[in-house]
C-alpha cells in the first residue's frame, strides 16, 4: 500500500545541506556506494544544487520499501540522478539503503525484495535548493604529520604503495585530516567482503594539498583486515574493484 511522505523511512536534514554534503550523506548510508561508477562521482563534484523526492513506496506485513530520487544540477547545465532504495529485510527491522545510477538496476534490486511489483508511484517534487558558497573540502588540524605518514605507510601491504619520495614530501606537511570516503563499508560479492576507503589529506608548507588513499578490507584468505595505500583515489578504487571481481 502507499504511505504518506511523512511516514517514510527517509529523514530530511534538519538544516539545508550543500550538494556536496547531501551526496556524502547519501553515499554514507548506502551499503553499495562503492559500486557507483567513478565517472558519476566525478561529475557530481561540480554540482551547484540538488533536489530530492520520494518516488514510490510500499508497506506490507511489517516489510517496507521506499524509493527516492536525488538529482543534482551541474555547472554545465546538465543533471545527474541517483536512485536510493530503502528497505528492511525482516518485519519491523532497521532499514538498509542502496543507491543506483541506473534506473534499470534499481528496478532489478527492487524486484529482488519480493514485495508487490505494482506499488503506487508517487511524484513529490521539492524546490531546488541553491548555495552560493560551497563548504571547504578539508578541515585540517595540526599534528605530527611525519609520524602519521610513517605509521600509515608501515601498515600498507601493497607492493605499489607510495615511494620514499612521496613520503618525504608529505612528512613536511604542517597539518592533516583523515576522512572516511562515503561513510561505512560496502558489502561486495557473494563472500560479503567489506571495504573502507579513507582519504589522508595533507596541507603542505606552500599552501597546496596532497592526499594518500587508504583501502582497508577483508579480501584475504583468512578474512583478516588488510591495509593498502595509494597516491590517488582512482588507483585505490581500481584496486577495490579488482579484488571485488576476484571475490565473485
Amino acid at each position: 500500500m502507499s504511505v504518506p511522505y511523512e511516514t517514510a523511512a527517509y529523514e530530511p536534514a534538519e538544516s539545508p545541506e550543500s550538494p556536496e554534503e547531501h551526496l556524502a550523506r547519501l553515499l554514507g548510508r548506502a551499503l553499495n556506494s562503492f559500486e557507483l561508477p567513478d565517472e558519476v562521482i566525478r561529475r557530481l563534484d561540480c554540482a551547484l544544487a540538488h533536489d530530492s523526492s520520494l518516488h514510490s513506496a510500499h508497506h506490507s506485513a511489517g516489510l517496507h520499501r521506499e524509493t527516492y530520487r536525488h538529482t543534482w544540477l551541474l555547472a554545465d547545465g546538465s543533471a545527474v540522478t541517483l536512485w536510493e532504495l530503502a528497505h528492511n529485510t525482516t518485519p519491523g527491522g532497521a532499514p538498509e539503503h542502496e543507491v543506483y545510477a541506473d534506473e534499470e538496476e534499481l528496478g532489478a534490486a527492487t524486484a529482488r525484495l519480493g514485495l508487490a511489483p505494482d506499488a503506487p508511484e508517487l511524484e513529490l517534487p521539492a524546490p531546488i535548493r541553491l548555495w552560493a558558497v560551497p563548504t571547504p573540502r578539508h578541515v585540517f588540524v595540526s599534528g605530527d604529520c611525519a609520524d602519521h605518514v610513517r605509521r600509515l605507510l608501515r601498515r600498507a601491504e601493497n607492493p605499489d604503495r607510495p615511494d620514499a619520495r612521496t613520503a618525504a614530501l608529505l612528512a613536511t606537511a604542517t597539518a592533516h585530516e583523515i576522512t572516511q570516503a562515503f561513510g561505512r563499508p560496502g558489502r561486495v560479492g557473494r563472500a560479503g567482503v567489506s571495504y573502507v576507503l579513507y582519504e589522508h589529506a595533507f596541507l603542505l608548507p606552500d599552501g597546496s594539498e596532497a592526499s594518500l588513499w587508504e583501502v582497508e578490507h577483508t579480501a584475504t584468505p583468512d578474512g583478516r583486515h588488510m591495509c593498502e595505500v595509494y597516491t590517488s583515489e582512482e588507483a585505490a578504487r581500481s584496486a577495490m574493484e579488482r579484488r571485488a571481481a576476484r571475490q565473485g
